[in-house]
């Protein structure tokens, strides 16, 4: 008992006083104090001999998490309006958030917006997108035009484009100069187009719509919604941040509409094709 008593005792010494009480110079002596105060894995034996509590604390060894993000969206113009052709699978990292994620949220009767970046920043700005469009509508008595709501959405992202925000939205509507398609990023950019994908997907997507024959504005609203979802299909078996349901929406004068939405990846070709058949008979 006694020996454990004496070995206790030697531990709770602090060895700097203990050096300090003999007369040695400790703290003219930087490297042997380091030495001394340094314990396992660069934690500091904090005492009130001779402690610098100006030290700088070690730097953090762990990296920051990036997550990816990915995702499959596009829609192009066809004869009559606009087709807006999504996936639905939410991805955190390399795991699967979700599989039934909403990626075009309404912004008016006519005005669509499409998600891909971030999920919470994309729903939050397009949101808020559609409570200044509905403004709009109860101040001037009309529905706001695409170009404006593409214009207030990029201006806002722009305002905010150093909080490291992660937007890819396309705005997408029908109004008295006809349809559009605008592309709008968290960088406040906001293009003008006909053909419009976005995310990790979006080049697999971008190529099944450049190998179509013909030209897309000419399409009939049948051949452009079939040429949505084989887009989308294709990007999901070669995309793996892409996946789940395919949801197609139809932008045209009498407003918005969802003509198609199923999971694929149980279904082939010739599911899809006896399903628009089908659609199309009703």
């Amino acid at each position: 008992a006694r020996g454990g008593d004496l070995l206790r005792s030697r531990v709770s010494i602090n060895p700097v006083r203990r050096l300090a009480a003999s007369g040695f110079p400790v703290e003219t002596n930087p490297r042997l104090f380091d030495a001394i105060m340094m314990k396992g894995g660069g934690t500091m034996l904090q005492d009130d001999v001779g402690v610098d509590d100006t030290m700088d604390p070690p730097s953090p060894t762990t990296p920051p998490l990036e997550h990816a993000h990915g995702t499959t969206t596009l829609s192009f113009k066809f004869k009559d309006g606009i087709v807006a052709a999504v996936d639905s699978r939410a991805s955190i990292g390399n795991f699967v958030g979700s599989k039934t994620t909403q990626k075009v949220l309404p912004v008016s009767k006519h005005i669509l917006g499409t998600m891909a970046g971030g999920a919470a920043d994309c729903s939050f700005w397009i949101r808020k997108l559609r409570s200044e469009a509905r403004k709009n509508e109860l101040t001037t008595n009309r529905g706001i035009s695409v170009a404006r709501a593409a214009k207030i959405l990029s201006q806002a992202l722009y305002a905010n484009r150093g909080l490291g925000l992660s937007v890819g939205t396309m705005i997408m509507g029908y109004d008295a100069h006809g349809p559009s398609i605008y592309y709008v990023d968290n960088s406040g950019t906001c293009l003008k187009g006909d053909v419009f994908s976005v995310g990790s997907g979006s080049t697999y997507a971008l190529g099944i719509l450049d190998a179509a024959p013909g030209s897309k504005s000419e399409m009939s609203e049948e051949e452009a919604i079939a040429l949505g979802i084989k887009a989308i299909r294709h990007a999901t078996f070669r995309d793996a941040y892409s996946g789940g349901y395919i949801g197609v929406y139809v932008i045209t004068k009498g407003g918005w509409r969802k003509v198609f939405s199923e999971d694929l990846a149980l279904s082939g070709d010739s599911t899809v094709e006896g399903g628009l058949q089908q659609r199309q008979g009703q």
